[in-house]
């Protein structure tokens, strides 16, 4: 009979320390690409962000979550211990090519090891017509992201080698969820505890913001988001959008223009270009209003030690992680801001 009591009593003990165990949550991101623009420094990977949830004994990595895939996301992925087959879910925030390119890379390389699933959401804007008379697809872009490799043949002679590969190429693998962005924020994807919402934003027709909600914390990815009016006079550069996004966001996750490119700073970088970025010190009044504990820059332009951002020239030379920080700093931000570098990350857990 004792010996029983004992054993229910070291049973529910256990119990407790395991129920306890698996109600500490933890959210994980991680920059997988601080890249600013098309251009290439020294092996930085494109534009990206991977944000995890789970519980601490999985280290976060129940929820697998992939925003935006510059060139270089597949190695970057693999350098944080997340292969492509386990992602859960892609989220773009606009076509442009430093975002996305990385995508055909990826999904090649889980159509040919995961060909049998499971198939990942891609989820994005619906297509949008531009002022200018063009229009963005993303459900087109998804669709045809193995033709190059069907059109070499690549396709056709790896599913000789392997007929349970699907034919279609990696196409097939993909899931589209678009929407259509909006001024207020939508719920655009879930899993469990974890939510994606989005909200219209300027850069180019049919750029999104997201904000992933999580027991542990929450997150917001702003893209090249810049403010809808789109060159001074004006009260900021960032997005009016973003900042009702982020309002009690815990990190804030931004693409970042240092203000010497701006017009007075004799790079001859195009102020159109300029203007539609939000700049460093701008980004620290959005994170201080948001009440955000954690600022990302991350999308640097220019790099950190970086002589020059693509053809335009630093007069001054390279600037360094101070100089962003300072920029920072005279918003009056008083959180954390981290200058983006590859695999930089910030981890929150259910008992901050």
């Amino acid at each position: 009979m004792t010996r029983k009591l004992v054993g229910a009593v070291f049973f529910g003990a256990c119990l407790l320390v395991a129920t306890g165990a698996q109600a500490q949550s933890c959210l994980k991101v991680t920059l997988t690409g601080t890249q600013g623009g098309p251009p290439v420094f020294k092996g930085q990977a494109g534009a990206g962000t991977l944000v995890q949830f789970g519980s601490a004994e999985t280290k976060c990595n129940d929820i697998r979550l992939q925003f935006d895939t510059g060139r270089g996301t597949t190695q970057r992925l693999s350098q944080a211990g997340v292969p492509v087959g386990q992602l859960d879910a892609v989220f773009l925030t606009h076509l442009h090519s430093d975002h996305t390119e990385g995508l055909a890379d990826m999904m090649q390389l889980r159509w040919h090891f995961n060909s049998g699933g499971p198939k990942v959401d891609l989820v994005c804007s619906e297509e949008t017509k531009s002022p200018l008379g063009f229009s963005l697809s993303c459900a087109r872009f998804a669709k045809h992201i193995g033709d190059s490799l069907i059109q070499s043949g690549e396709i056709a002679q790896r599913l000789a080698e392997n007929k349970k590969r699907l034919p279609g190429g990696p196409a097939e693998l993909i899931v589209v969820k678009d929407f259509k962005p909006e001024d207020e924020a939508q719920k655009v994807w879930s899993k469990g505890d974890v939510s994606v919402s989005a909200i219209r934003s300027t850069h180019i027709a049919g750029h999104a913001s997201y904000r992933v909600d999580t027991p542990a914390g929450s997150v917001v990815i702003g893209g090249d988001a810049g403010n809808d009016m789109r060159k001074p006079p004006r009260k900021t550069s960032t997005s009016d959008q973003v900042e009702k996004l982020a309002a009690g966001a815990d990190i804030v996750v931004h693409s970042t223009i240092h203000p010497v490119m701006g017009p007075d700073g004799g790079t001859g970088f195009p102020p159109p270009i300029f203007f539609r970025q939000s700049n460093a010190t701008d980004l620290g009044h959005l994170a201080k209003r948001a009440g955000a504990k954690h600022l990302m820059l991350t999308h640097l332009i220019p790099p950190v030690g970086a002589p020059r951002q693509g053809p335009y020239k630093l007069p001054d030379g390279a600037l360094s992680e101070d100089d962003y920080r300072d920029a920072v700093s005279k918003s009056g931000f008083e959180g954390e801001t981290t200058v983006g570098q590859d695999l930089a990350s910030v981890m929150l857990t259910s008992s901050n």
